[in-house]
């Protein structure tokens, strides 16, 4: 069988399956609006003020998140142990699991507040079986590289995010095409869920035909003749705690960029600065668009040039840029001016998270791998990202400012850059068994 052939085969695998469960996951995060205003109760002093109903809808989908560091463990060491073939499948299996409970949820008007509860369910048990999403299909694409390939490989890993974000988005612009406001609220919201539900006959399928990296199999034999030993959390935290604290910085990077800039982007857009609901879903549809072309050429670009120098130039004119766009936004907001913003901070996150997930890959052996990525991942992810959206609703009500968004963006990029000096460039490293 072509090696070759193969190869892509997985890669496939690994980018639809990871495309699919993170539309699941972040879908629930374009549709906050909409969500907010069905399951939740609103101001019982003001009832036209959604702002109640918005911080209620974001705290649920922080919820979600303290289950990820727990997923991500488990579902980790379930990887390094078992493999990444087998980590991925029950990932997905869950995730069908979590999108159906949302799709099929009554509303709180039908049952009151047990809707919220069904919310609050489908949340936790998404959480747990994104936790373990990261590392393991990140695991696979590095290990699947040939040499001199593996910043190339390693940026499907936030391409299928992204490609997932543009999914969302597509949805959420044809749905406000077809649908009046009053379809929306009584039933045509339930399309952009039901449609993650394709995860169960695609993603399960594809990913039970992916075959191990060799890199695995070298692994499992070394463990099987008892050269390498199997390493629990607290071995991996004592051996590889400088690892995990720079992998955690420029998760942080990620996380706010994911959960701000490009998801709550909707939220920001039309709640705060009374922008229409169609248009910001074709700005965040280009944003979304422009990263998903460039992260691959990033990625393979850093295979030439090596990881630090893009890492850390990305996240400089990242930090940059940042407040002089958004201030110029918030003083005027138009959906040109939201589509400048967007294009020119995608440039930056781009060239970020093309190189982004080979480099916390890299940080970790491969008897570590998968659990020491989704540690650094899912912890990072779940104190940074899992509240960023109620953080950033509230702190816009409690200052008046806008600008609240930006600031947050900013303090996670600083940190992000403060980490970047700390990695290992292992572009040309043949091996990273």
């Amino acid at each position: 069988m072509n090696t070759q052939a193969v190869s892509k085969r997985n890669i496939l695998a690994a980018v639809i399956g990871n495309a699919l469960e993170w539309y699941d996951f972040l879908v629930f995060a374009f549709m906050t609006p909409i969500v907010a205003k069905l399951f939740f109760p609103s101001n019982p002093n003001n009832p036209d003020d959604s702002v109640n109903q918005i911080l209620l809808a974001t705290a649920v989908f922080g919820v979600g998140f303290f289950m990820r560091p727990v997923g991500g463990i488990l579902i980790g060491l379930y990887g390094d142990r078992k493999g990444r073939k087998a980590a991925m499948v029950l990932v997905t299996g869950l995730m069908a699991v979590a999108i159906a409970l949302i799709t099929l949820a009554p509303t709180y008007a039908a049952i009151g507040i047990l809707a919220p509860l069904f919310i609050v369910l489908a949340r936790l048990l998404q959480g747990f079986a994104a936790g373990g999403e990261f590392g393991t299909s990140t695991a696979l694409l590095i290990e699947l590289a040939p040499p001199g390939k593996r910043g190339f490989y390693g940026s499907w890993q936030m391409t299928g995010q992204m490609a997932a974000l543009l999914i969302g988005a597509a949805i959420g612009t044809l749905i406000t095409n077809f649908f009046t406001q009053q379809e929306l609220m009584d039933w045509a919201w339930r399309l952009p869920f039901a449609f993650g539900l394709l995860i169960v006959p695609v993603a399960i399928y594809i990913r039970r035909h992916v075959e191990e990296p060799e890199t695995f199999k070298r692994l499992k034999a070394a463990k099987a003749t008892g050269e390498i030993k199997e390493v629990g959390l607290i071995e991996m935290l004592r051996t590889h705690a400088r690892e995990t604290l720079v992998g955690m910085g420029l998760v942080v990077t990620c996380t706010v960029s994911i959960y701000i800039t490009f998801t709550y982007l909707v939220t920001f857009s039309t709640v705060t600065l009374k922008l229409p609901l169609h248009d910001t879903f074709l700005v965040q549809m280009a944003g979304a668009a422009l990263m998903v072309v460039m992260m691959p050429l990033m990625g393979a670009w850093s295979d030439r040039i090596g990881r630090r120098p893009l890492l850390i130039g990305s996240l400089l004119g990242y930090l940059l840029v940042l407040y002089p766009l958004y201030a110029w936004l918030v003083d005027g907001p138009t959906i040109a001016k939201l589509m400048t913003v967007q294009m020119i901070v995608g440039v930056f996150a781009a060239a970020f998270f093309g190189v982004f997930s080979t480099v916390v890959a890299e940080l970790f052996p491969a008897n570590v791998r998968s659990v020491g990525m989704s540690m650094a991942y899912n912890v990072a992810v779940m104190v940074f990202g899992g509240f960023a959206q109620f953080i950033v609703t509230w702190l816009i009500r409690a200052t008046g400012s806008p600008m609240s968004a930006a600031y947050y963006v900013m303090f996670g990029v600083f940190l992000g850059l403060i980490a970047s000096f700390f990695v290992r460039d292992r572009a040309h490293d043949t091996h990273i068994d």
